[in-house]
C-alpha cells in the first residue's frame, strides 16, 4: 500500500503541466525568458541540468508582438544555406509577414542552451497565430503564466467615471482663455 502511494506522489512530480502564455503586445525576449524556464523546468523543486522535467508550453497571439523601438525595420534575422551565395537576411516586418510564429520560435531556439536537448525541448512548445487552440491542446492546459509586461490600456477603454477621477496635472484659472 505504501508503494502505491509513493508511485502517485513520484508520477505526481515528474508529470508535465500545460501552459498558456498569452503575446500579445509582449516583446518576444521576455516572452522566450519565460518560456525557457517552464521549457527546462527550471521553476520546479526537482530540477537538475541532466533530468528531463520541463514542461509543454502553448503560446498565443504569436501574430500580435510588439517590438520596441524601429526593430520592424532594422532587426535582421540571417540564414545560410551551405552553398556559395546562399546567405540570406530579411527583416522583422518580412519574416512577421511570411509566418507569423517565427519570429517566438527563433527567439526561444536561441535562448535554450546549446545541447542535445534543444530539439526535444522545441517538441514541447507549441505556438499559435492567434487566440484559437485545437480542443486536444486546450483541455490540457493546466496554468496560465502572467504576461511579461504590463499592457496599458487604450483611451477608449476607460469609463467616464476613471477619466472624471484621474488626477489634473493643471488646472486653468476661471479666468483663462482659450485661443
Amino acid at each position: 500500500m505504501a508503494s502505491y502511494t509513493k508511485a502517485a506522489q513520484q508520477w505526481a512530480t515528474f508529470a508535465r503541466a500545460w501552459y498558456l502564455l498569452d503575446a500579445k503586445l509582449q516583446p518576444p525576449g521576455k516572452i522566450a525568458a519565460e518560456t525557457v524556464i517552464r521549457l527546462e523546468g527550471r521553476h520546479k523543486p526537482i530540477y537538475h541540468a541532466l533530468n528531463d522535467c520541463g514542461d509543454h508550453v502553448v503560446i498565443i497571439n504569436t501574430r500580435h508582438i510588439a517590438f520596441s523601438g524601429n526593430k520592424w525595420e532594422q532587426k535582421v534575422y540571417s540564414s545560410h544555406t551551405g552553398y556559395p551565395g546562399g546567405f540570406k537576411q530579411v527583416t522583422a516586418t518580412q519574416l512577421h509577414l511570411k509566418d507569423p510564429t517565427a519570429i517566438v520560435k527563433l527567439t526561444v531556439y536561441r535562448m535554450l542552451p546549446k545541447n542535445l536537448q534543444r530539439r526535444t525541448l522545441m517538441q514541447r512548445l507549441h505556438l499559435f497565430p492567434e487566440d484559437v487552440i485545437p480542443e486536444d491542446i486546450e483541455k490540457n492546459l493546466l496554468q496560465e503564466i502572467p504576461q511579461p509586461r504590463v499592457v496599458p490600456k487604450r483611451l477608449d477603454e476607460y469609463t467616464p467615471e476613471e477619466i472624471a477621477a484621474f488626477p489634473r496635472v493643471w488646472t486653468p484659472p476661471k479666468d483663462f482663455r482659450w485661443k
